[in-house]
């Protein structure tokens, strides 16, 4: 298993949901009625764009992460009531 150490940006759509791309992989992009299933569906938009990569010869600009043990940084929203 590859593990890839990605920017993600969410964008809320008008009529609900979110868009999820990549700055790195514009070709990387999915959607999901939540946050949750955006992220979930980040997985299946990556196998398609490493399929895309892998068949036209592209280098992968995502950067691979060495184990699954080391740190990951990122960003999240805490919602309180």
């Amino acid at each position: 298993m590859t593990v890839f150490k990605l920017p993600l940006v969410l964008t809320p759509q008008p009529e609900g949901g979110y868009t999820v791309t990549c700055p790195l992989l514009p070709e990387l992009v999915t959607e999901g009625g939540t946050v949750d299933e955006a992220i979930a569906n980040v997985q299946d938009a990556m196998a398609a764009v490493r399929e895309l990569y892998d068949d036209q010869g592209k280098a992968m600009l995502a950067i691979e992460v060495e184990s699954r043990r080391s740190p990951i940084w990122f960003e999240g929203l805490v919602v309180q009531q």
